[in-house]
């Protein structure tokens, strides 16, 4: 009996076969199929029951085998896994996009929509509005009015794309366990703390040798690469790290980029942009690449003389001759040592990550009265992976408790799971249905004698994808494709990063950062330091993550006279801002999973543009009490509630009650005073 095709409330993980997959999608996609002829076919007047809302349900069941399948193969893969996977994601895609170039669903949706516009089924909500307008221009930016030739052009590069996607993180993934580096010698570990020690001695006996083994993992790159004296290893590591899809072995995605690139740009020329970027801006907050290209500019030249400050700073304590990127997070820990006598490491005893978990549950009881109780019935894939189940207390907003939907946690590295964090979704919440939701880390795992211990970076890490997760689990429409975090992609990220701010409160640190084996309350002078080095290297990091950014729209504004191209590395070259030299050999876009494997080609800009809402929307807790219920309330309501019922921009409105005051991240940063 296939457990995927059968009722379930939950993933049946504990039942799920990888040969489950590919007849449950099969049938699957034949059942969505005839949803769609049907509503194709109808001869009833089109209505939005009949039209828009069984588009949207159409594929339901598909939907859900689909998402358990993509996030296993996320964070629990194998080599038969990614095999299926590389089979099936082609005709998904292709079901996808022949439903949206279907002349026959098409019409329906736009006669439908001319009966709103006459008034004659005026009557339909906000929301219902949205999904209708949102629906319509689906079907017009895939090419739905293209020619036939040049539509079935269209159709066939987006089934090569959803490939080429899924083989750029393979690759990624497969190219980052390969490399390992063996230390036997004492004197190669000069530098790294106990802790550090202590992982990679673990990680050697997990592989059977002697000694310490470092991987690319983050848990053991970032460490070493902050600690380890050794410039030469730091050195070592870094150019393994930045060499990452792009070895020139079997794993390398160069060849993929070229051909995602080329496939972007013949797909945004087909529809009549002239960028890939073009197209993928139209439908964001910021509207326009000359828009965009303004703010990023304008962002750079406010911080570029910060990050130059701070290069010379790490320069003047270097002994070098000149700072090479192998030093940055080494030399940026000693001068915040320096600056502040901040010290990462003294800082982990008092953050245990089952202690920061339940503080950040705590918090969100706090604010909007919420309860997470462990589900150790509800099926998991792994047994790192743990469950809750989120419920709504009785509040003066909220006054019947509620069961608001499951959250699954997995925080820790394996070599069947790619590097990074990210929240994601096994149901979105619609209607009365409410959504299962995971959170997704790579900290480090407990040792034999000590819990995980995160860093205050990782702290922050955690608070954020909770921030998504809040943003998903809080959702309260009608429609799963308006719902929680399906919002324009340069806002998703604000309701996460908003969160973040949370981490810099005494108020909120003293509720639960405590010393793992003594008891003792994080120290004021341990918080004022955090408070302190806030804006360490502020300027300094923003430019890397603006590089990323000009990055990611230097490859998307090549149009489709630009070929042959240039190489990947070369493209990067050219777009970003550095301060210190380039290693040859050395490639972010390689190994750029956010805009190659995943949904942000021409979006990564979008970080920062998040950032100057999130700056701006904490003001409002600040002025009001970080634990003010009533802000609290008129967030969740206005914003997090709301998922992609309105523009965005309204949201923001409906919360600050006025635009965004563009300055507050640089008030932030410590870079504007008034």
């Amino acid at each position: 009996m296939n457990a995927l095709l059968q009722d379930w409330e939950y993933p049946p993980f504990d039942q799920i076969k990888t040969e489950d997959f590919e007849p449950a999608i099969l049938a699957a996609l034949e059942e969505a199929e005839h949803n769609v002829e049907a509503i194709a076919t109808s001869e009833e007047a089109p209505t939005f029951e009949n039209t828009v809302e069984a588009l949207e349900t159409a594929s339901r069941r598909l939907d859900r085998i689909s998402a358990v399948m993509m996030n296993l193969n996320e964070c629990c893969t194998s080599k038969e896994l990614q095999e299926v996977v590389m089979k099936l994601e082609p005709l998904m895609t292709r079901f996808s996009m022949k439903v949206v170039t279907d002349e026959r669903l098409y019409e329906r949706v736009k006669n439908y929509e001319l009966r709103v516009k006459s008034s004659t089924d005026a009557g339909i909500s906000t929301e219902q509005k949205t999904l209708l307008e949102n629906t319509l221009k689906s079907f017009r930016r895939h090419g739905v009015a293209l020619p036939p030739e040049e539509r079935e052009l269209y159709k066939k590069n987006e089934e090569e794309l959803s490939e080429l996607k899924l083989r750029f993180s393979q690759n990624a993934l497969a190219d980052l366990n390969d490399w390992t580096l063996h230390l036997t010698d004492e004197a190669d570990l000069v530098g790294l703390p106990e802790s550090v020690r202590t992982a990679a001695r673990e990680e050697a006996t997990n592989h059977g040798l002697e000694g310490c083994l470092f991987t690319l993992a983050a848990p053991s790159y970032l460490p070493f690469m902050t600690f380890s004296d050794r410039r030469d290893l730091r050195e070592k590591m870094y150019r393994a790290y930045g060499s990452i899809g792009g070895r020139g072995n079997d794993h390398d995605n160069n060849e993929v980029i070229r051909r995602i690139v080329e496939l972007r740009a013949e797909q945004a020329h087909l529809l009549g942009y002239d960028t890939y970027c073009d197209y993928v801006l139209e439908d964001r907050m910021v509207q326009s690449l000359p828009n965009l290209r303004r703010f990023m500019q304008e962002l750079k030249e406010a911080v570029l003389p910060a990050a130059e400050k701070d290069l010379a700073e790490m320069t003047g304590i270097s002994g070098n001759s000149g700072v090479m990127p192998w030093d940055i997070s080494y030399l940026s820990e000693k001068l915040k040592q320096q600056r502040y006598a901040f010290d990462s490491e003294v800082l982990r005893p008092y953050f245990p990550l089952d202690a920061v978990r339940e503080g950040i549950f705590s918090l969100y009881g706090r604010l909007y009265g919420l309860r997470f109780e462990p589900a150790p019935e509800v099926p998991i894939y792994h047994e790192d992976v743990k469950v809750f189940r989120v419920s709504q207390l009785p509040t003066i907003h909220y006054p019947l408790p509620t069961e608001l939907g499951i959250l699954y946690l997995d925080m820790h590295p394996r070599s069947s799971k790619r590097s990074g964090a990210w929240m994601t979704e096994f149901r979105g919440q619609y209607g009365n249905v409410r959504p299962q939701i995971q959170v997704v880390c790579n900290f480090s795992k407990p040792t034999a004698d000590t819990p995980s211990l995160l860093r205050f970076s990782e702290v922050e890490t955690f608070m954020h994808e909770m921030g998504h997760a809040m943003h998903g689990m809080l959702s309260n429409v009608q429609y799963e494709s308006l719902s929680g975090t399906n919002v324009k992609r340069d806002f998703v990220e604000m309701p996460s990063q908003v969160m973040e701010n949370w981490c810099y409160e005494p108020e909120f640190l003293n509720t639960f950062a405590r010393h793992y084996r003594t008891g003792e309350s994080l120290p004021t002078e341990f918080i004022d330091k955090i408070r302190a080095a806030q804006n360490h290297l502020a300027g300094w990091l923003c430019l890397r993550q603006l590089n990323l950014g000009f990055t990611d729209i230097a490859f998307h504004t090549l149009s489709t006279t630009h070929y042959p191209l240039p190489t990947a590395e070369a493209i990067e070259a050219f777009a970003m801002t550095n301060l210190v030299p380039r290693v040859p050999g050395c490639c972010t876009a390689t190994n750029f999973s956010h805009i190659f494997g995943g949904g942000y080609a021409s979006g990564y800009y979008g970080y920062k543009w998040a950032e100057v809402l999130d700056a701006d929307i904490f003001s409002r807790f600040k002025a009001d009490g970080i634990f003010n219920q009533e802000t609290a309330t008129s967030f969740r309501h206005e914003i997090l509630s709301r998922g992609g019922t309105e523009h965005p921009a309204v949201l923001f409105r409906n919360f600050m009650g006025r635009e965004p005051d563009n300055k507050a991240l640089l008030r932030r940063m410590g870079l504007l005073k008034h």
